[in-house]
């Protein structure tokens, strides 16, 4: 008997060792390409991410996109590909920024195809094809600007980005430890009942230590004002776990998709980043002055 009863007990342990190798080897491979896009170019950076750029608009319009997900992700790829491209260009210095003009066209001519279009839902489509290109593409598109946010000549910050993605990493990872150690109240439990507080605050934590050791590496920044980055970025990040959470939620998936073994979708990987860049973006704008 305690034979037939160790066979799916073993089975069960091969599989969760299996899956914890898959997505470690995952992640380490995730890391390492995306610190040497940061560290080598940033066209390189820009490069990488137009491609995560494009599977997450496919992503998210696979999940959102109704019944007419075959045109909705026409229309919003390829609005999103004109708003990415036309940054990127304009952060690496290869266009000026009056480039960016397009895309005030892009919404008028989404409803202006819309008009030719046999569907029921016409406005539906087009909120869900705005809300992927505002969602999904306009943080990463803003992500290029993070190199040199004054856009000065010759400037390359790479410590900026490398400072966000390392606050983001050591904060998710340090909160996952934490919580599932001492993890006993919910964060969010409607949402994402596994968060706690304890993790969240661990994760805080561990990501303000981050920021006093960025401060000793990389003086483009104060003290106080790697710690201010790094709180909006965990702050914000959290929240855009759990807004992605949402977006799971209500369409009853667990995984946003299956790109990356072990870790799900590119909207699962980036959760954190597609909230957090809009709010970081501002304030590094705030501290060299632009306004």
């Amino acid at each position: 008997m305690s034979r037939i009863l160790s066979r799916p007990n073993k089975s069960l342990l091969r599989a969760n060792v299996g899956n914890f190798l898959t997505r470690t080897i995952t992640g380490i491979l995730f890391v390492i390409v995306v610190i040497a896009s940061v560290i080598w170019k940033q066209i390189v950076f820009s490069s990488l991410f137009l491609v995560v750029t494009m599977a997450g608009l496919l992503e998210f319009y696979r999940i959102a996109g109704n019944n007419n997900s075959r045109a909705v992700k026409v229309l919003g790829v390829t609005a999103g590909l004109v708003l990415y491209v036309t940054a990127a260009l304009v952060a690496n210095g290869l266009a000026g920024i009056r480039i960016l003009v397009i895309n005030v066209a892009v919404c008028p001519l989404i409803l202006i195809y819309s008009l030719f279009r046999r569907t029921s839902v016409p406005f539906s489509d087009v909120s869900v094809i705005l809300l992927g290109v505002l969602y999904v593409t306009l943080p990463f598109a803003l992500f290029n600007f993070f190199f040199n946010p004054v856009m000065a000549p010759g400037g390359f910050y790479y410590e900026l980005v490398l400072g966000f993605f390392a606050v983001m990493w050591i904060n998710d990872t340090a909160a996952y430890l934490v919580g599932m150690g001492v993890g006993k109240h919910p964060l969010f439990k409607r949402i994402s009942p596994k968060k706690t507080w304890e993790g969240s605050i661990g994760g805080l934590i561990f990501g303000i230590i981050t920021a006093w050791v960025l401060s000793r590496f990389f003086i483009r920044l104060t003290l106080p004002q790697w710690v201010i980055y790094a709180v909006i970025i965990m702050v914000t990040g959290t929240l855009g776990d759990l807004v992605e959470s949402m977006l799971k939620r209500s369409h009853r998936l667990k995984d946003s998709g299956k790109i990356l073994p072990g870790h799900g979708g590119i909207l699962d990987r980036f959760d954190g980043v597609l909230m957090a860049v809009p709010f970081t973006f501002l304030y590094l704008l705030y501290v060299f002055g632009v306004y």
